[in-house]
This record gives structure tokens, sequence and C-alpha cells, in this order.
């Protein structure tokens, strides 16, 4: 099978099209034919090996894992002898996790990463899905425990987790604002935004409102900006971080430490959760895909062997929602 593959740290260039074997299927595994894939933050990172911290779980000299990608959509083709939820011809779509794999026409997962697709939705829609909006998912209802009425912020609204942030926090009730620049401001107000916030133009920790929940996907303000725009007692969700140039140390773990330390001894509750997909989370965002609360939102798409450019992409033209791949028809 065809798949992108990366034997050292660095730039797009250093991933490869390359043919390789099938990946064999575990007994509680399932082996999908990939029909669709997307781009993640996480994928620029384990490509550059930044930051160097995160070297410990990535590779030290270079990665452990040599297919690149997590999120996928496609076909089942054979199933494990533990395996009881799936049979060869279901759509599915799921995350990798840590294991990577999805850049290929091939991946074999645990079946507890993969949830029946949407049946409204395309695979490259599908595939648009599992990582950003499962990272979403759990720091709006999980780690901000968001109610119907609060006032949440979305600090990069325009991005792959911040177009569902913005529609998992009107799911949920809440009246939202989107913080993005001016060329996506149309796009967050189309995807149920009540207001925007023109970053180039406002400081949406200074004029405004204040917030029950600010979720900042960004990392670009300190602890005590963000802490600026919250109502008393209102709770600050850090996740991502945004891309550096390459190079840096602990890169966004630092800002995470940095707010638990903090969170003990201030009025605002700051918390830094852990993305956590898995069949369960698949099944509830599937509910809201299908009744319509939750869209994917899709920049561009990329054949296979474009996977070095879809990533140049992501880090120098700061795409607006999610980057599909397309692997196979």
């Amino acid at each position: 099978m065809k798949a992108i593959v990366q034997d050292r740290y660095g730039a797009p260039d250093v991933l490869r099209l390359r043919e390789i074997g099938r990946p064999a299927v575990g007994d509680d595994e399932v082996l999908v034919r990939v029909h669709a894939a997307a781009v993640n933050a996480y994928d620029w990172h384990v490509m550059r090996g930044d930051p160097y911290l995160a070297r410990l779980s990535f590779g030290a000299l270079r990665p452990r894992q040599r297919i690149r990608g997590r999120d996928f959509a496609g076909r089942v083709a054979a199933v494990g002898l533990a395996v009881t939820g799936f049979r060869p011809g279901d759509e599915v779509y799921g995350d990798t996790g840590p294991t990577d794999g999805a850049f290929a026409e091939y991946v074999s997962v645990p079946d507890r990463h993969v949830a029946r697709k949407p049946a409204n939705l395309t695979f490259a829609e599908a595939a648009a899905i599992p990582v950003a909006a499962c990272t979403a998912l759990v720091c709006l209802r999980d780690a901000a425990r968001v109610e119907p009425g609060q006032r949440v912020l979305v600090n990069g609204a325009s991005g792959g987790v911040g177009t569902f942030a913005v529609q998992l926090a009107k799911a949920f009730g809440a009246e939202v604002t989107g913080v993005c620049r001016t060329g996506n401001v149309d796009l967050v107000r189309s995807i149920g935004a009540d207001r925007t916030v023109d970053y180039t133009r406002e400081d949406f920790t200074r004029d405004g409102p204040a917030y029950d929940v600010v979720l900042d996907l960004v990392g670009n303000r300190s602890l005590t900006d963000c802490r600026r725009a919250l109502a008393p007692g209102g709770t600050l969700v850090l996740s991502g971080g945004g891309m550096s140039d390459g190079g840096s140390l602990v890169g966004p773990l630092g800002l995470f430490a940095r707010a638990r330390a903090l969170s003990p001894f201030v009025r605002h509750r700051i918390v830094a959760p852990a993305a956590v997909t898995g069949r369960k989370n698949l099944a509830t965002l599937r509910d809201l895909v299908e009744s319509g609360q939750v869209t994917p939102v899709i920049d561009r798409t990329y054949p296979l062997a474009e996977v070095p450019a879809a990533i140049r992409y992501l880090e120098v033209e700061h795409a607006r929602a999610k980057v599909v791949i397309t692997c196979a028809g």
C-alpha cells in the first residue's frame, strides 16, 4: 500500500510517499480502507519534533511511528477475532491515537477508537471531525461545563478546533463570541457565532463583556490577559498553542504548566484538559452532526501524495477550519 512515511524530524520534505506492507490486524483491531484523512497541528508537531521535550514521547532521534496522520474515515476491510461491533463494508471514522498511520491507503486501529460514520457526511467531511471536534467537546462539555445562557469566547474561532467549538458552544445553549482575523469574520458568523472580534482591530482582553468561559486555542496571550476577559468565577480553558518556527524546548507545555501552578491561587478556574477521542465521544459527535447542530468546515483538500504541501499550507498560510487528505475513491 502507499503511505506517507517519516524517518527524521524536519520540514515537510521529510515526508515521503512510499510503498509499504499493509498493516496486520490484531485481535481487537479494525483494518480500515482509508478514503480520507485530515491534517492536525499534532502532525506538524511530530513532523518537526517540536517542542523538543515532546520527543520523549515522539522518539528521541526520529519518530517511533513512521507513518503520519491520525484522523481517518473509510470502510472496514477486516476485523480482528475479538471485534464484534464492526464487519467488512461498514463506513466508519475515528482517530488512530498515538500510533498514527492514517496518511495511508489502509490503517489498523483498536476498535475502541472507531465509530460508525455520520450518515449525512462524505468521507472527507467525516475525516475532519475526530481530533479537532473531540478536543472542542472535551474542552467545553467536560472541562468548562458550559451551560445554557453562559457567555463563551473562543480565541481561534476560525481554526480546525475553533470552528467545532463555536458550533458546540451554541449547541450547549451558550452565547458565543468568536475571535479571528478580518478575512474569517464571515465564516465564524456563518457557523453560529453571536458576535465576532477581529483581533486586528479589537482586543478581547480589554474590550467587550466579561465571559463565563474563555477557550484559548491560540496561546498568543498571557494568562493575565485571558483572565482579564473572565467574569468572577469564570473558567479559562487552554488547548493547543499554535505552531512556532520549530526548535522550541517546551512550546505550549510551558503555558500549561504555569496554568496548573497558578490555578489554586486565583479566583478563576484554569484548566488544560487532554483531548479524548474514543468511540463514546465520536458517537456523541455523530449524533450532533446528524441532527444538524454541527457541520465540519473544510478549507482545502489534497491527494495523499501531496501531504507535505498540505502541512506546509497549514503552517504557513494559517489555514482556516480543516485541511483534508483524499486517499481513495
